[in-house]
């Protein structure tokens, strides 16, 4: 805008910018938790199988105490209408006391639903990352073997079943084993990958891991394959428009795992 000065002359006056709005607090808030959730990844990445192990196993149960709890809180109802032991079980056949055990077991209060979920989360959860380092791959037998381990735990600590505690947890794990099998399995055939993904799948692992998933477009775009990885330089991630910090994380993960590091 120009305005007439005070000797005279024609001055330029200025133009005040509208005031920057605000940023969005929820969107801070989930930026910053993404930051952390990636920080953490990339930590747990290059820790050792027993700790990586361990903090996974912890951090379920924690989750899976939560959600047992809620329900414990919304089942508390139902717990209080179930006796809290057998009544005449003497004259009770087998059958009817192992039903009942069941409903106790499945309508407990709170600290009970609570201690049955983080067992369950917790062993599922830590046997799956156990599995996966040992496999190298997160496949339908890891994922049946972590479950046959969280159902048999799951049985022996909420008491489930009848007087034979050994058979009943491994029908128990048998059962969560084929159910879960079952799904991974249906997962499976209705989100398979396209032909050229299994060429990318132990790349998508690693960035996965590191957080950086949004950069395996860029590997694609180079023809960045799985049989590279051990043979990437700082060179190679530059070309295929990767940012300095990715490329450290991405090449100190890849120098740190065995794996990588024998095929070169």
């Amino acid at each position: 805008m120009v305005g007439q000065g005070s000797g005279g002359g024609v001055g330029q006056s200025m133009v005040l910018a509208p005031p920057a709005s605000p940023p969005n607090p929820i969107a801070l808030a989930q930026a910053r938790i993404k930051e952390l959730e990636t920080g953490f990844r990339a930590w747990l990445a290059k820790q050792s199988m027993a700790v990586e192990a361990a903090v996974v196993t912890a951090t379920n149960a924690a989750q899976g105490a939560a959600i047992g709890g809620l329900l414990g809180t919304l089942t508390s109802d139902v717990s209080s209408a179930l006796p809290a032991s057998t009544p005449n079980a003497a004259g009770l056949n087998p059958e009817a006391i192992a039903s009942l055990k069941n409903a106790q077991a499945l309508a407990g209060g709170p600290l009970v639903q609570a201690r049955n979920f983080a067992v369950m989360a917790g062993a599922n959860a830590g046997i799956s990352s156990v599995m996966k380092r040992i496999r190298g791959a997160e496949d339908v037998q890891s994922s049946m073997v972590a479950a046959f381990g969280s159902g048999a735990l799951f049985s022996l600590v909420s008491g489930m079943g009848g007087p034979n505690q050994a058979a009943n947890a491994v029908t128990s794990g048998l059962f969560f084993a084929l159910f879960q099998g079952g799904l991974f399995m249906v997962g499976q055939k209705f989100s398979s990958p396209p032909a050229e993904e299994v060429y990318y799948s132990q790349t998508r692992g690693m960035l996965t891991c590191l957080g950086l998933q949004k950069y395996e477009k860029n590997f694609k775009k180079g023809l960045l394959t799985d049989s590279t990885l051990p043979l990437l330089t700082d060179s190679a991630l530059r070309d295929v428009n990767i940012p300095p910090g990715p490329r450290l994380l991405i090449l100190d993960h890849i120098h740190s795992d065995p794996e990588l590091t024998k095929g070169r």
